[in-house]
């Protein structure tokens, strides 16, 4: 399995290097060249009725502002997936976005720091983990952090978050990193997931996460090259290239626990 201890450090950092100022109002972080593509985005799907996305307040070109979601995310976001009715919230919640977004045009100046995946039919946030949905009572009630924003195929962002949600990854992973308090059942968390957002369980679960994971590991490579932390010092230190390895090998050897 990938070490947790990497996961810390990989987290500590992405903490030293992106800051992140809160108050009760709003959350303030470092800004990037695809800061204001992403800020039209959000507006586009608040003006379509979508309150589940950050609303954006402001941007110098070092630091955006966005309205402040109450909730627990990050960290604190975990627990809320360990129920079934979490798990289909955030399901939920995604397609709602993913719907959303079909119509959305991008402005022809537009920046985006992942690049469009082939096939792609919707826009999608790239990071859909736990973490970067706002919960509240135990429901999933808002997607942030939409940094990775992009054009790819539905696939690409809910084989991202079966990696997480179902987890697919060890039981000691399951239990020490995600805190699940029993050993969870991932086939059927991976099927009321794809039954709560409305795609038919007919491809292969394993197989798609195993490529979303190296494209995951692709994009922070390239990131790192051209220099963007905290993806530079995971590089560095090898965290990327460990981690990648261990859980495509975990998936391969366990493709029964996923799927018939």
């Amino acid at each position: 399995m990938a070490d947790d201890r990497d996961q810390s450090r990989a987290a500590e950092v992405n903490e030293r290097l992106r800051p992140i100022e809160l108050t009760a109002e709003s959350v303030t972080r470092p800004a990037g060249p695809q800061t204001p593509t992403v800020h039209a985005f959000l507006r586009h799907l608040r003006a379509k009725g979508l309150d589940c996305v950050p609303e954006p307040v402001s941007s110098d070109g070092e630091t955006e502002t966005l309205r402040f979601i109450e909730g627990e995310s990050g960290g604190d976001g975990w627990k809320h997936q360990h129920d079934e009715h979490g798990l289909r919230s955030a399901a939920r919640l995604l397609r709602r976005v993913h719907d959303a977004s079909v119509d959305w045009v991008p402005p022809g100046d537009a920046v985006f720091a992942a690049p469009a995946t082939e096939g792609g039919d919707v826009f999608v946030n790239g990071d859909p983990g736990p973490w970067n949905f706002v919960w509240r009572d135990g429901e999933a009630v808002a997607l942030i952090d939409w940094d990775f924003l992009h054009r790819a195929p539905r696939l690409s962002d809910v084989a991202y978050a079966l990696q997480w949600f179902a987890p697919m990854r060890d039981d000691e992973a399951a239990l020490e990193w995600h805190h699940f308090p029993d050993v969870p059942d991932r086939r059927a968390r991976t099927a009321a997931f794809l039954d709560a957002y409305g795609i038919p369980a007919d491809f292969d679960v394993a197989d798609a996460v195993v490529r979303r994971i190296r494209h995951t590991s692709e994009h922070v490579r390239f990131l790192a090259a051209q220099g963007q932390e905290p993806q530079r010092t995971w590089v560095a230190e090898g965290d990327v290239e460990r981690e990648e390895l261990a859980e495509i090998a975990w998936i391969e050897d366990n493709r029964l626990l996923f799927s018939d």
